[in-house]
């Protein structure tokens, strides 16, 4: 193979690049022409480029000893069993409902117009963040806030906006969204061995996500009334009893970022949210886990639906890892590396994390705004330009997620999350793009933590973040 490191492809490395290219059509598809947001799907347009691209390599085994690798590597085999505990969790807080707490405050206190869109963003943060899950919140939260809040003055583009863009901080900053975990899993310290811990890549994170939520809040409380007619007829809504469930997601938190053990921290928050749940009404024992004891009757309650909820994630990042490992065996990622720190924006950290949002950015539009696909996929590539360049995996991951959920899930007819938001309320894609200010505040701050250095650490000999780089 031209340049290439064990596997070999007719046509040179350029056409280890098929089965992705496979993967790009089908999201395309997906997402363009049958706007469908399914993950199943676009899992099965990776495996299909799988299937596709093996003929173009000159060892069918070692083509497919190649995927398996990719697939074992420790990376995948940690997001996966990552995904599948947060899943129950996840799961848990959906089934909650505690969106009706928040909407009962707001009933209770007089909010309306821009008052409510800025409590709304404010309160799918947290739930997003509670759940990890953006389109599960964005699922949840919808039928529950944007009729209240039409009702209370609110205009529809900017509380859809405001809905999406609260699920969206969420996904970027949650410790157990799949977006986080991705980010972090795929950026290694310098032994290649360990990967950035999740609690510290959230606690890092926090402050870029915070000053573009102030931002966004901001802008929704000033214009977010715009148009709106308050409906004098609104009854009691929500219910204050679901208010009790942002205690585990507090425990969840916390227990995160002290111990840096995920795994410890999901566990304390699931236990605490069950019996909490339990405690208070808001669970039943069916809720749990519930079956009929009949002969092929489907297991119900959050439990057993939270694995189940998450096996297309699961699937999907199968697929992906299994396309980077043909890449990795073929050389691929290496010549791209290469290529991008031989640029003029490989001659500088300022510009090597150019190049990362960049990349990321584009990577992300290329994908229809599934920011895990596209952190997945660009990831390999942002750790080992990062790595030449001694940048932290913490800064690493922090960008690359970032970037990946700000202004790419804007594009109205390229994002999966204004493709929903518009099936979920009815406005038009143009009007919730515009609508969708945390992204736009996100790619400002990040854009202005990139030209400034703002946050920027360099990874030391322990993997210690270091303020300047090591001599």
């Amino acid at each position: 193979m031209e340049k290439g490191k064990g596997l070999e492809f007719k046509g040179g490395w350029r056409s280890s690049f098929v089965p992705l290219l496979v993967f790009f059509v089908f999201c395309i598809l997906l997402f363009l022409v049958y706007l469908s947001y399914d993950m199943h799907a676009l899992a099965m347009g990776g495996f299909l480029g799988l299937l596709i691209g093996a003929p173009f390599a000159k060892d069918y085994k070692k083509y497919w000893d190649a995927v398996i690798q990719g697939i074992a590597s420790p990376n995948s085999v940690t997001i996966v069993i990552i995904l599948f505990i947060i899943g129950m969790f996840s799961q848990m807080m959906k089934d909650s409902s505690a969106s009706e707490g928040f909407v009962w405050i707001a009933n209770k206190v007089g909010m309306q117009g821009g008052l409510f869109v800025a409590f709304t963003f404010l309160a799918t943060c947290i739930i997003s963040t509670a759940t990890g899950s953006s389109i599960g919140t964005m699922f949840a939260a919808f039928p529950i806030f944007f009729g209240a809040g039409v009702a209370l003055g609110a205009n529809p583009a900017f509380l859809a906006g405001a809905i999406t863009s609260g699920c969206i901080f969420g996904d970027n900053l949650a410790p157990i969204s799949d977006t986080t975990i991705a980010s972090a899993s795929t950026q290694t310290y310098r032994d290649k061995v360990r990967t950035a811990e999740i609690a510290g890549v959230v606690a890092s994170r926090f402050k870029y996500s915070l000053v573009a939520a102030i931002l966004a809040f901001v802008i929704y409380l000033i214009i977010g009334g715009a148009g709106g007619t308050v409906d004098a007829n609104v009854g009691e809504l929500g219910d204050p009893r679901k208010l009790f469930m942002l205690i585990p997601v507090t425990i969840l938190l916390v227990v995160a970022v002290v111990s840096r053990d995920l795994f410890k921290a999901i566990s304390v928050g699931l236990l605490t949210g069950i019996v909490i749940g339990l405690v208070t009404g808001i669970f039943t024992w069916d809720s749990l886990f519930a079956s009929s004891g009949q002969l092929g009757n489907h297991v119900t309650g959050f439990l057993p639906t939270g694995v189940e909820s998450i096996m297309s994630t699961v699937t999907l990042v199968i697929s992906v890892f299994g396309i980077m490992g043909v890449l990795q065996a073929a050389g691929a990622l290496d010549l791209l590396v290469e290529a991008i720190l031989k640029s003029k924006l490989g001659k500088t950290v300022r510009g090597t994390e150019t190049a990362i949002a960049l990349g990321s950015c584009l990577t992300t539009m290329i994908f229809g705004g599934v920011t895990s696909a596209s952190i997945l996929t660009f990831g390999p590539v942002v750790n080992e330009i990062g790595n030449r360049k001694g940048i932290h995996p913490f800064r690493r991951a922090n960008l690359l997620d970032g970037f990946v959920n700000s202004l790419p899930v804007v594009i109205p007819f390229l994002s999966v999350f204004v493709f929903i938001s518009v099936a979920l309320s009815g406005v038009s894609p143009v009007a919730i793009a515009g609508g969708l200010i945390y992204p736009m505040t996100l790619f400002v701050t990040l854009t202005f933590a990139v030209v400034t250095g703002w946050g920027l650490r360099y990874e030391g000999i322990k993997g210690e973040e270091l303020k300047d780089p090591l001599a």
